[in-house]
């Protein structure tokens, strides 16, 4: 697979889509961003030879355009000294260091448009990459807070948590029945002040009438 073809898929691929299918989606988006790292570096790699290579044709252009000039210089020598022959022989040569010239600038275009390709492919690239990982670590806080959450349900779901509510339980229910005991103990300290109060009332009633049968005798002695 070539490096542009291989550059496509990474970018047009939907990591949400792959990571859903996977059955390890931690492995896969790893492995995703390996891949893309790897062609990050491929393509980084070749952008690099390009523009080397756009340099090289610089100087190979220049020197070649440099012949061109003496060549023409040449030629333009000889018609000074009437050797026309050696003037068109001049020319000749002249015409052909243009052409190789010519393909050179073509070559040149081809290259700026692969440096330009290239470069807004790394452009791509790392803003996928970069979308990758924040994926990633979206994943991760997933994965964590799912296994703290695993963790919480197996411990509660434990023989040792199921022993420890139902002495809670127990010991809640104990609670309960001192407080009724208490409770018992209250009224019936109440019921005690109640037979008191009415026994006092009935003393006092008491009283109340031997005094005024005593009353009553004075005033029949009188």
């Amino acid at each position: 697979m070539g490096i542009f073809s291989r550059f496509a898929d990474i970018v047009n691929s939907n990591v949400s889509a792959l990571l859903d299918k996977a059955e390890d989606p931690e492995k896969m988006i790893r492995l995703i961003i390996q891949e893309m790292e790897d062609t990050l570096v491929e393509v980084r790699t070749n952008s690099a030879k390009a523009i080397a290579d756009k340099k090289e044709l610089a100087r190979k252009v220049k020197a070649l355009e440099e012949q061109v000039l003496e060549w023409q210089h040449k030629a333009t020598l000889a018609l000074t000294k009437q050797r026309e022959e050696l003037a068109r022989a001049a020319l000749i040569e002249k015409q052909k260091v243009e052409k190789i010239v010519k393909g050179l600038h073509d070559e040149q275009t081809l290259v700026e448009e692969t440096i330009d390709k290239l470069t807004n492919e790394i452009s791509k690239l790392e803003s996928k990459i970069m979308e990758t990982r924040s994926k990633q670590q979206a994943l991760m806080i997933r994965s964590q807070t799912a296994n703290n959450r695993r963790d919480v349900q197996k411990h509660l779901h434990t023989s040792r948590t199921h022993e420890s509510m139902a002495k809670f339980e127990q010991y809640s229910r104990k609670v309960d029945e001192l407080e009724a005991e208490a409770d018992l103990y209250a009224n019936s300290g109440n019921a005690k002040s109640l037979d008191q109060e009415f026994a006092e009332l009935q003393a006092q009633d008491e009283i109340d009438q031997e005094l005024a049968k005593l009353k009553e005798q004075m005033n029949k002695n009188k």
